[in-house]
This record gives structure tokens, sequence and C-alpha cells, in this order.
């Protein structure tokens, strides 16, 4: 009979000690995610953009081509790397889809810059777009470009949790004696 209560007793100080120490874990582990893993939405920073080459076209039909050569820096401040599928960058002008660009499958690690280079060739029908002359006119066009990342983090090398990258870019394109790009971009992730 003693030798049952000392094993009753020893049971219930072992599963007493195992749930505090379960409850600590969960504690420490929710103010974790909360503090150091709590996900940080990028910073998106258009590093360079080349106009490669801007043509105004009379005939056949009046049109505007635009090529662009860009770097985008993507600043990840979490401590997990994102590594997305092929996607495409949607630019509008006043509201309409002008061009697409694609952005192809890459990794951005954790707390690093990463670069992501393409070219965007933009046609633009000046007939369908009325104020566009007068903006090409002015010096300054402006575009809004939209990107869609789905993909996955990668926490501690040991979870991947699914997420998309959402960011909006507004684009000002300078046509005067310095041709230039100006940008302002806002990012967001969501797991």
């Amino acid at each position: 009979m003693a030798c049952c209560m000392r094993c009753s007793k020893g049971l219930k100080i072992c599963c007493g000690v195992t749930a505090t120490l379960v409850i600590i874990l969960i504690v420490v582990l929710v103010v974790l995610y909360f503090t150091l893993f709590k996900p940080k939405d990028p910073d998106i920073i258009l590093q360079s953009v080349k106009l490669e080459s801007y043509s105004l076209e009379i005939l056949p039909a009046l049109q505007l081509n635009v090529s662009l050569g860009t770097v985008v820096t993507v600043d990840n401040p979490n401590r997990g790397s994102f590594t997305y599928q092929n996607s495409t960058a949607h630019i509008y002008y006043r509201g309409y889809l002008v061009a697409q660009a694609p952005l192809h499958e890459d990794t951005i690690p954790a707390r690093r810059d990463h670069n992501i280079s393409t070219t965007v060739t933009i046609f633009v029908d000046v007939q369908k777009f009325h104020d566009l002359p007068n903006d090409y006119a002015t010096g300054v066009i402006n575009f809004t470009s939209t990107t869609t990342l789905v993909g996955k983090v990668k926490v501690l090398n040991l979870f991947k949790i699914k997420a998309t990258s959402y960011s909006t870019c507004l684009l000002s394109l300078f046509f005067s004696l310095h041709q230039s790009i100006h940008s302002n971009c806002n990012s967001q992730i969501k797991l």
C-alpha cells in the first residue's frame, strides 16, 4: 500500500512538472511568434530603371512604345526566407493594363536584400488613351504596378508556411533631358 502511494505521488509530481513545462513552452512560443517571428512587410526599392528605348509612332496608328530594364531590391526583414512561384507584374496607365513583366521563381533570403531583374515593354495605343498626349507633352507619364507573389516562408529551416506578398508601386516616367523614373512602393505579406 505504501508502495502504491509513493508511485501515485511520484506520478502526480511528474504530471505536474510536465504540464508546467508544456505551458511555459507554449507561452514562450506565443511570445516569440508575436515579437521575434511576427511577419513584417518587405520593403521594395526600385534600384535602377534604364529607359532602354522609347518611341512615338504615328503610322499606322499613334502608339507609344517604352522598354524598361528594371532592378528591384526586396528587403526581407523577416527571420524566414520566402520562396515564390513564377508570377507576373501588371502595369496600368490610368486604370488600363498596358504591360506585363515576368517574375521567375526565386527565393528571397531571411533578413537580407535580394535583387530581382526584369524587362518591361509597354505598348500603348495613344488613340485609346486621350490623356496620354497631354502627359507626354508635360514630360511625365504616371503608371501603377501591382504584383502578387505566392509562395512559402521557411522559418528556422523547420517550418514551411504558405504566404502571399502583395505590392503596389506608383511609377512616374520622366521624358525630360534626364530620362528617369521615380517610384513609391507599398507592400505587405499575409500568411
